[in-house]
């Protein structure tokens, strides 16, 4: 019954010309541009000039809102991203971030603190931090998260770059989200295509690799980042063309908590139905298209930017519980392959990778009203919906109630422990919210970790678990504000920003003996595995567990990315506690869990 889907899928890939993106796509706006040997402010681009900012208390310049792609509208729409267009009747003031791309929240999002910024269709700006006089540094660029459908890149990274003694350039992006950079379906690549946010991406990438001299940054030693959906964006970057590109955009990946969600083919029934559904919500409804010579994207092409956004929301709202309605899709161009397979395949671009996942994923993702193996039952059929009773059985053989799992010697961590034990969570909410970590963000960790452990290729990696170790906790740990977390002392704030780093610059996340145990410790330093941190093999799968001890216990909620009350520690009196183990052993046999997701993964398809 699969064979009309396996015959059109083919023929699209025949009709298509299969090809790497474009080697020159600056190549008529850089002509003008004047070379200089210092960073100077006045930065001439060639299509335009910018003027940047000076910090002197901190030492470093900064431009934001460089536009790095003409606007993404009208017939642009759905459409590869291009060059901007000459304009240099003035200088530019980078003073100001661009305006962010349009939001889709995810399903049964919480209700978190809303942020007032301007919001537009055309939002393909990038922002630069360097430090003054730079000159040929490593460049780490920051692709935000938001499950595809949210985020921005109005990020400030003064505190990592400064932490790290001013050794490197810092770039943010932002790329099209939603239903503006994620639709799919057949009609959709025949008139344009599909995953333009991750093309956005790459294009950003390839600006990287034009202009980055030019603010003091060396486009050979870059490093590519991002949390949640923006390291699943990394994962997808490191696939990109088949992993055909090599170390042509970047050397280096850094990866927390990649986010990989259901990732269909471009013409299957899920984003085919996702399309329909938003075109009816535009105003295109499908009846209208089936026997006259116009589409339904041409209508939408015509649709106003308001409701198109509308429309989007509305998809994405309609979704299940945790979910974005418009996702990455294997479009066979950009991307090949599901990542379980291809990562498995070894198909990759880039040379090394710090990878990371946090001790505590899935609450934010995962209905906490799970109260029964009834409940249990119900949401895992919604969740994957492709199982058969048979398969459903088997992924429950994985998650056992928490009484039937012997916890001697297997590395239960502190925040798994500690979860047990609360009064929110009863074993079955335990269960699913292991259960939707470990497929969504966890396992996909160790398959990346696994896939840069081969010859030529170098992974370190970790797990962030201080309480309450949720998805998100992590990010003050190397975004700061330095001393500013609730949940992280600065010498654990320290530590990870240095971590990260001496990974951008020396492709080596280990530090001193001195930052691991932090300022506070008391009597002598003694050595610890991050000073000397070893590689990631299947042969020998450590990881460090980077964690706190100390402090005094706290209840918090959303403040520390929990949807419902949970412990925390808080200072004074937190320690660093970093600890090498064994990743496969981990949470109790978590290497064996992650094997068995892998092998079913392409009938989800993940």
């Amino acid at each position: 019954m699969y064979l009309p889907w396996i015959l059109a899928f083919s023929a699209t890939l025949l009709s298509r010309v299969i090809a790497l993106p474009p080697s020159h796509p600056f190549k008529e706006v850089a002509r003008a541009r004047e070379s200089s040997k210092d960073v100077p402010l006045k930065v001439d681009l060639g299509y335009a000039v910018y003027q940047g900012s000076t910090n002197k208390s901190t030492g470093i310049n900064t431009w934001r809102g460089i536009r790095f792609a003409a606007p993404p509208t009208g017939t642009r729409r759905w459409q590869r991203p291009e060059a901007p267009a000459i304009d240099r009747n003035a200088t530019i003031q980078a003073d100001r971030y661009g305006p962010v791309c349009y939001q889709s929240p995810f399903s049964g999002a919480p209700a978190f603190p809303s942020v007032t910024v301007e919001t537009s269709e055309d939002c393909l700006f990038l922002n630069v931090q360097s430090p003054a006089n730079a000159s040929n540094l490593p460049v780490l660029v920051w692709i935000h998260g938001g499950g595809y459908g949210g985020g921005n890149g109005q990020t400030d990274f003064t505190d990592l770059i400064t932490v790290n003694n001013n050794r490197f350039v810092v770039v943010t992006i932002q790329y099209r989200l939603g239903a503006f950079g994620f639709l799919a379906s057949d009609e959709l690549v025949r008139k344009g295509v599909a995953n333009a946010g991750l093309l956005d991406q790459n294009f950003a990438l390839q600006w990287v690799q034009e202009y980055i001299t030019n603010f003091g940054g060396d486009p050979s030693l870059v490093t590519i980042s991002g949390e949640s959906a923006g390291a699943g964006s990394v994962m997808l970057q490191d696939m990109a063309y088949g992993g055909s590109l090599g170390e042509s955009l970047f050397r280096s990946s850094i990866a927390a908590s990649p986010y990989l969600p259901k990732q269909y083919a471009f013409n299957d029934w899920v984003p085919t139905q996702s399309y329909y559904a938003f075109a009816e919500a535009a105003g295109c409804p499908v009846r209208a298209y089936r026997s006259v010579n116009a589409t339904i994207f041409d209508c939408l092409v015509s649709r106003d930017v308001a409701t198109l956004s509308n429309a989007s929301l509305e998809v994405s709202n309609a979704g299940t519980f945790g979910t974005w309605g418009f996702l990455p899709v294997t479009d066979g161009v950009f991307l090949q392959d599901v990542p379980s397979r291809q990562l498995l395949d070894k198909r990759l671009n880039g040379r090394s990778l710090l990878i990371g996942n946090n001790a505590n994923e899935g609450p934010l993702f995962t209905p906490q009203t799970i109260t029964s193996e009834a409940d249990l039952l119900e949401w895992l059929r919604n969740l994957l919906p492709e199982f058969q009773e048979n398969d459903i059985a088997k992924v429950l053989e994985y998650y056992p109630s928490i009484g039937s799992i012997d916890s001697s010697g297997s590395n239960l961590s502190a925040t798994f422990r500690n979860a047990e034990q609360s009064s929110f969570a009863s074993s079955p909410q335990l269960r699913a919210n292991n259960l939707y970590a470990e497929l969504t963000f966890v396992c996909p960790s160790y398959w990346m970790a696994e896939a840069y452990s081969s010859q030529g290729h170098t992974t370190f990696k970790y797990q962030f678990s201080p309480l309450p170790g949720t998805h998100g906790a992590d990010l003050e740990g190397y975004q700061g504000p330095l001393g500013g977390s609730l949940i992280l002392s600065v010498d654990f704030q320290r530590a990870f920003m240095t971590i990260w780093g001496n990974f951008v610059t020396h492709q080596d996340p280990s530090i001193s003996y001195e930052l691991a145990a932090g300022a506070s410790s008391k009597g002598s330093v003694q050595a610890n595995p991050v000073s000397t941190w070893p590689m990631f093999s299947n042969a020998s799968p450590y990881q460090l567990n980077l964690n706190q001890t100390g402090g005094t216990e706290a209840i918090g909620g959303l403040e520390v990315a929990s949807p419902v009350p949970t412990t925390y520690l808080t200072g004074p009196g937190l320690q660093n506690n970093f600890t090498l183990v064994n990743a496969y052993t981990w949470e109790a046999g978590r290497g064996t869990r992650c094997d068995f997701w892998r092998g079913v993964a392409p009938s989800i398809p993940a």
